[in-house]
C-alpha cells in the first residue's frame, strides 16, 4: 500500500481543555508525572499498545508511538478555561483524584497553568458555576473571545500546532435545530443569543475557525452539528466526538458483543451508578442526565441490532441511572444486572459492580486523543475522525451512517488506520495463507 504523507511533528503542541476539573488535571498531571519519569503511562494506547505488522510469522510489532509519527510527550504544552478561577494544582486537589505523594513533586508545574475566562452559562449546566467567566453581549462575541484566546496561548506557548479536547461538564439535553444546519444560520443564532446555541458549541466553532482540531469527550452536541461538521470538512480539520468512553459504558462495550457473539438472549439490562465528583453534581440536574443518558442507551441498540435478531434482542428492556453520592468522590462504582437466556430459552444472570475511578479512566483517553488528532491533521485528513470511536460512548459519524459500538471492531479500525496511514497492508485475520 502507498504511504501517506505525514508532516513530521516538530515543535511544540499545545492542548486547549475547556473544563479544567478532575479529568484535565488528571490528564496533566498524569503527564508531567510520566514526564519527569515518576509514573508509566497506564491506558494509553499511544504509549503502551503494540501493533502487529505483516504476518505472524514476521514477528514485526513495535510500539505505536515508535511506528507512526507522534509528537512526544515533551512536546506538549497545556491550557485551558474554567469558570473556577482555580489552578490546576488547586483544582487537581479538589477533585480528590491523586494523592498528594503524586501532585506534590509537580506542584510548580501544575501551579502555573491557571484556567482563563470561561464561556459558561448556569443554564445550560445547572449545578455549577463560578466567577472565572467572560461578558459580551452576544454569543458571537465570546466565540470571537475565544478565538483571541487561541491565537493568544499559541503565540505565548511557542507553539506550531494546537488540538482542543473538551473535558468540561455534561449540559442540558438539546437537538440539532434549523440553527446547526450551516454555517451562515449557526453565525446568525450566536449574533441573537439563540439559546439553542450551547457554550460547548462555541468552543468547537472557536477551535476550528483557528484551524485546531476538536474533540468531544461529553455527551454534549457540541461538535456533532452538520455546520461544524461542514467547516471542519471544508477547512482541512479533523474532529472527533463524543462522550469519553470510561466505566460502565466501556464494560458494556466489552460484554454486549460477547453475549451476540454467542448468540445468546438478552432480556434486560439495569444499570445504576454511584458518583460523588463535580460531574456526578451535574449530572443531579435531570436536564444534563438526560444528554447522558441518550449517550448511554444507544450502545446496546448499535450492538445487539434487534432489528436482525428479535428473538435475542427484541425485547430487551434497557434501564440507566446515575445517583450523586457526595461521599464516594471521583470513585464511582457502576452496578449492572443482566438477565440473560441460552439454549431453550433457559434464563441466566450476569451480576458487575464496577469500582472505577472516573478520570484515571478517562485520562489516558485525552492524551491519545489529542495525539491522534495532530497526526490526523498532520496527515491532510478533514472532518468527522471515525476511527477514534474507539474513545467515545457516543461515535460521531456522518449523517445516514449508524456508529460501530463493538469495541473489538472499533480497535480493529484504528490499528488497521495507522497501518492504512503507513503504507502496511491491513490485517483481516483470516489466516488462511498459513495453510495453503
Amino acid at each position: 500500500m502507498e504511504k501517506r504523507e505525514i508532516a513530521s511533528p516538530e515543535g511544540r503542541l499545545g492542548v486547549l481543555l475547556p473544563g479544567m476539573g478532575a479529568v484535565a488535571t488528571t490528564f496533566i498531571a498524569g503527564v508531567e508525572a510520566v514526564r519527569q519519569g515518576l509514573a508509566r503511562p497506564i491506558g494509553s494506547l499511544t504509549q503502551m499498545n503494540t501493533i502487529r505488522l505483516g504476518k505472524r510469522t514476521e514477528d514485526r510489532t513495535p510500539l505505536v508511538k515508535d511506528f507512526i509519527p507522534l509528537a512526544g510527550l515533551d512536546q506538549l504544552v497545556f491550557g485551558g478555561w474554567d469558570p473556577i478561577p482555580d489552578d490546576a494544582y488547586d483544582s487537581a486537589v479538589k477533585a480528590g483524584v491523586l494523592d498528594r505523594e503524586h501532585l506534590d513533586p509537580i506542584a510548580d508545574f501544575l501551579r502555573a497553568i491557571r484556567p482563563m475566562e470561561a464561556v459558561f452559562d448556569t443554564d445550560y449546566v445547572k449545578k455549577l458555576d463560578g466567577p472565572n467567566k467572560k461578558k459580551a453581549s452576544n454569543k458571537r462575541e465570546l466565540a470571537e473571545a475565544l478565538r483571541a484566546d487561541i491565537r493568544r496561548f499559541k503565540e505565548e506557548n511557542d507553539c506550531q500546532r494546537l488540538v482542543m479536547i473538551w473535558c468540561g461538564s455534561t449540559e442540558i439535553f438539546l437537538r440539532s435545530g434549523p440553527a446547526h444546519q450551516s454555517l451562515e444560520s449557526f453565525e446568525k443564532a450566536m449574533e441573537e443569543n439563540d439559546p439553542s446555541i450551547a457554550p460547548s458549541m462555541l468552543y468547537a466553532y472557536a477551535a476550528l475557525m483557528e484551524g485546531v482540531p476538536y474533540a468531544n469527550g461529553a455527551p454534549n452536541l457540541s461538535g456533532d452539528l452538520p455546520a461544524l461538521e461542514e467547516l471542519a470538512v471544508e477547512g482541512d480539520i479533523p474532529m472527533a466526538g463524543k462522550d469519553f468512553k470510561t466505566g460502565q459504558t466501556l464494560m458494556k462495550t466489552i460484554l454486549a458483543p460477547g453475549l451476540k457473539t454467542r448468540m445468546l438472549g438478552l432480556s434486560g439490562w439495569f444499570s445504576t451508578n454511584i458518583l460523588g465528583n463535580r460531574d456526578g453534581e451535574v449530572l443531579d440536574d435531570p436536564d444534563s442526565f438526560k444528554t447522558k443518558e441518550e449517550s448511554k442507551l444507544g450502545v446496546l441498540q448499535h450492538i445487539l441490532q434487534p432489528d436482525m435478531y428479535p428473538e435475542l434482542y427484541g425485547d430487551m428492556y434497557h434501564k440507566v441511572r446515575i445517583n450523586y453520592y457526595p461521599p464516594r468522590g471521583d470513585n464511582k462504582e457502576g452496578w449492572d444486572n443482566l438477565d440473560i437466556f441460552g439454549w431453550l430459552g433457559y434464563p441466566m444472570q450476569i451480576k458487575v459492580d464496577f469500582l472505577c475511578r472516573d478520570s484515571i479512566l478517562a485520562a489516558p483517553i485525552v492524551l491519545d486523543l489529542a495525539l491522534f488528532l495532530d497526526l490526523a491533521a498532520r496527515s491532510g485528513m478533514r472532518g468527522i475522525q471515525e476511527w477514534l470511536s474507539f474513545y467515545f460512548k457516543s461515535p460521531q459519524t456522518p449523517e445516514g451512517l449508524y456508529p460501530e459500538h463493538d469495541i473489538f471492531i472499533q480497535h480493529r479500525k484504528l490499528k488497521n488506520t495507522l497501518r492504512w496511514m503507513m503504507g502496511e497492508d491491513l490485517i483481516t485475520h483470516l489466516g488462511i495463507e498459513y495453510y495453503e
